[in-house]
């Protein structure tokens, strides 16, 4: 982890990934923790799961980040996001896509989503495209 972090209560949903200092634009901030699966127990253990934390890297394999997770996995979803996700080498990494300030809630745009835009999306952002 590149800055500290840490998980609290989120406006958006649920947890959140909060920032504890400034973070300057287009930096890394950290890699997902978590565990490294097939596709294939990913898309099994979704089905058992009613929060989900898991990404695909469209080799076959997938990261859970519900196991050996870091603050990070707490990240919310928002149309109007401050950070991008980077998938590449069996990592998942954030990055910061403008100036974030401290204090501030740390938000990603999932894209495709387990979800089959079946779940409603709470961000607020005035772009919102209502559901995941």
């Amino acid at each position: 982890m590149n800055y500290k972090l840490s998980v609290k209560r989120s406006q958006i949903d649920g947890k959140g990934c909060f920032t504890h200092e400034f973070i300057g634009a287009r930096k890394k901030i950290g890699n997902l923790g978590g565990e490294i699966i097939s596709v294939r127990e990913a898309r099994r253990r979704v089905k058992q799961q009613k929060r989900v934390a898991m990404v695909e890297f469209g080799d076959g394999r997938a990261l859970d980040a519900g196991i050996r997770s870091n603050e990070l996995r707490f990240v919310n979803h928002s149309c109007q996001p401050n950070t991008f996700m980077r998938c590449c080498y069996g990592k998942v990494e954030f990055y910061s896509l403008r100036n974030i300030s401290k204090g501030e809630e740390l938000t990603c745009d999932y894209g495709e989503t387990h979800h089959d835009g079946k779940l409603a999306c709470r961000c607020g952002a005035p772009n919102c495209k209502g559901k995941l």
